[in-house]
């Protein structure tokens, strides 16, 4: 009888500490994912010293196989592959669907600044200073254990790093 009740507590202190495990698990890949987004950020400093202060053409491959094709331009694995270091860094430990290994990435160029001095940019004719706009995101909110608004890490144009896009207007 004494062992039973003795596994019913291990049982329902087990039961207690699965969810924070699971959460502090996730904070850690959230952490790492955080880290690739930053490496991101210096291979892009990187290209755009090196490209006469212009950031890269280039366009996210598309994980749907019925899309209609579109202009051919190189992924960010291709454009940005001599300044990453390891292509791996293109992939977010929290991402499960396995956007990574379909499309080369687990995070999302902004491609309206394609091309654009980077810092000139303009999105639909608007200024936004670097701190402003992101470059680089989460496809999808791998994160969302974490909390509602930390789904979805942003890099912006400066190199910060958020988790919640804010965009605070215009010059």
């Amino acid at each position: 009888m004494e062992l039973l009740v003795a596994l019913a507590i291990v049982g329902v202190l087990a039961g207690l500490l699965l969810p924070v495990v699971g959460k502090a698990k996730e904070a850690g890949r959230a952490t790492a994912c955080l880290s690739n987004l930053r490496q991101i950020g210096i291979a892009l400093q990187l290209y755009v010293q090196d490209n006469n202060n212009r950031l890269p053409v280039m366009r996210d491959k598309s994980f749907d196989t019925n899309a209609l094709p579109t202009i051919a331009l190189p992924g960010p694995d291709v454009a940005l592959s001599n300044y990453l270091g390891a292509v791996k860094v293109l992939r977010c430990p929290s991402d499960r669907k396995r956007i990574y290994e379909q499309t080369g990435s687990s995070y999302a160029w902004n491609s309206l600044l394609n091309g654009q001095d980077a810092e000139q940019l303009k999105v639909l004719n608007m200024d936004f200073d670097p701190h402003q706009i992101p470059v680089f995101f989460d496809k999808e909110a791998f994160h969302s254990a974490r909390g509602q608004k930390k789904g979805v890490n942003y890099l912006y144009a400066d190199g910060h790093i958020k988790n919640l896009l804010a965009i605070e207007g215009t010059k």
